[in-house]
């Protein structure tokens, strides 16, 4: 049986911690899985994703960017995501078309009727069956986004430095989506604990492979 789960939220959120662990579980549950992230996850959406966080790459324009991320993930979906998906396996992915819902419909302000379109084409309309949104307030996901690059623990990149109203527009989205879709989305507290946020993760989990 095949699954397709999607974990959105902003950098700083846990989303990398809360993906592993429930690949833990699915894998100790008997699923094979398979993880993977945005932009990137193939030798090509890798190199977009150089080219999308360089932080000189002050110059891109807002289309620049939305179809450079649909082009990682069109190439991720078809090498990566479709395949393990028709072996029958459990995919998780770190964001996915909704982020650029987000990003670049709610925060650049692009049209949603162009999006969708170009979303349609570039994931021949696959859409996730489960997506957990991990919410933080915005100051404070900036500043764990900080402390882990100043830690070397990752990265400071280029849609980092944009300014806190446009995070807040894209934290704003993300919930205009999740409420309006509630059969898809599970909103969870990303300050509350590790434990806590996986806990809660896994029981959607149980009730959506029941619902199967």
């Amino acid at each position: 049986m095949s699954l397709f789960i999607t974990f959105e939220g902003p950098d700083g959120a846990g989303k990398s911690t809360q993906i592993d662990l429930l690949a833990s579980h699915l894998s100790r549950s008997g699923y094979p899985v398979f993880c993977t992230r945005e932009p990137g996850g193939t030798a090509i959406g890798d190199q977009i994703r150089e080219i999308l966080h360089n932080v000189d790459n002050t110059a891109m324009t807002a289309q620049t960017e939305v179809l450079l991320y649909f082009a990682s993930r069109a190439q991720l979906v078809q090498q990566i995501i479709l395949p393990y998906l028709e072996q029958g396996h459990v995919v998780l992915c770190d964001r996915y078309t909704d982020s650029s819902y987000a990003y670049q419909g709610y925060g650049r302000q692009l049209d949603f009727k162009v999006l969708r379109l170009i979303a349609s084409f570039a994931t021949q309309e696959l859409k996730p069956n489960l997506t957990i949104y991990l919410d933080l307030d915005v100051e404070d996901g900036l500043r764990r986004k900080e402390a882990a690059n100043l830690a070397g623990q990752g990265e400071w990149n280029r849609m980092d430095r944009l300014t806190l109203d446009f995070h807040r527009r894209v934290r704003q989205g993300y919930l205009k989506m999740a409420q309006a879709e509630p059969e898809r989305w599970l909103v969870i507290d990303a300050s509350a604990s590790v434990k806590a946020i996986n806990e809660k993760i896994c029981k959607r989990l149980e009730s959506l492979l029941t619902d199967r």
